[in-house]
């Protein structure tokens, strides 16, 4: 089950809302993050969207744990080198890992930093929840609050430049 808190962050003065996507250990211990939609994503997200993204996560953690042939070559070529072999190349796991990253990255990108979400990495919180922070719940009212001080200074700015030109131009 979701469950939510909030967290007051260093550098910022906001409350950032956060939400916890609970690993399901009802298959077992294999990673699996529940699927069920927090309701305080409500508005935020399509359902469909966010379900895509935990079913994406599940499904290459699965494959990550999967044993196959290719599994069993590197760990008995890792016990015959003493363990040396994997200075020098990444195991299946943690290319899985490296996906994971990858696809976080391109989803927060793509489809959460737009709503005013980001999705973290579930490795940098230990493998034990996955953790939605939701930044602002309106995003037109942020865009118009940071639109309200963005145009003044940047009619500054541009009258500003106008008028060095302008000297400048007198000087010449």
């Amino acid at each position: 089950m979701a469950a939510a808190g909030n967290r007051t962050e260093n550098n910022h003065r906001e409350k950032v809302q956060k939400v916890f996507i609970q690993r399901d250990y009802s298959e077992g211990t294999n990673v699996k993050f529940q699927t069920k939609f927090p309701t305080e994503l409500e508005g935020l997200i399509d359902r469909h969207l966010f379900e895509q993204t935990i079913n994406t996560l599940n499904r290459i953690y699965a494959e990550a744990e999967k044993t196959s042939t290719t599994t069993f070559c590197e760990s008995c070529l890792a016990c015959l080198t003493s363990y040396v072999i994997y200075l020098c190349i990444e195991t299946h796991y943690q290319k899985c890992l490296k996906r994971i990253s990858a696809y976080l990255d391109d989803q927060n990108e793509t489809v959460y930093l737009p709503r005013g979400l980001v999705i973290t990495d579930p490795i940098e919180r230990g493998l034990r929840v996955i953790e939605i922070a939701i930044l602002f719940k309106n995003l037109k009212e942020k865009f118009f609050r940071f639109h309200n001080y963005c145009v003044p200074l940047s009619v500054f700015f541009l009258s500003y430049v106008s008028i060095v030109c302008w000297n400048l131009s007198i000087i010449y």
